[in-house]
C-alpha cells in the first residue's frame, strides 16, 4: 500500500504551497507538476548533466575499427628568436 500522510495548505505570496514531508522529499531542485483529474501530480526533474546522461546509455559490445590517420606525422617546433613556428 502506498505511503500517505495528512499535510496543510497554506499561501505564500499569491500560490498556494504544501511544505513536502521528509519522507517524500524529492531529488533535486526543480520538479515537474500536472494535474491527473482530481490528483496533483509532482515528479522529479532527472539530471541533465553529462554524467547522468553517460549512466543510462549501454556499454557498446563491439570494437572499433582502427583509424589511420592520413597525415604525415610531423614535429612543429617554436623558434624563440623568431617567434614563429618552424616544421620539420
Amino acid at each position: 500500500m502506498r505511503k500517505r500522510r495528512h499535510v496543510r495548505l497554506f499561501r505564500n505570496g499569491r500560490n498556494q504551497a504544501v511544505q513536502i514531508p521528509v519522507e517524500f522529499e524529492l531529488p533535486g531542485n526543480e520538479a515537474m507538476m500536472h494535474r491527473d483529474g482530481d490528483r496533483l501530480v509532482i515528479e522529479p526533474i532527472p539530471k541533465c548533466g553529462l554524467i547522468a546522461l553517460l549512466k543510462t546509455m549501454k556499454s557498446l559490445e563491439e570494437e572499433f575499427p582502427e583509424i589511420v590517420d592520413p597525415r604525415p606525422h610531423r614535429t612543429v617546433r617554436f623558434d624563440w628568436l623568431r617567434h614563429e613556428p618552424h616544421s620539420n
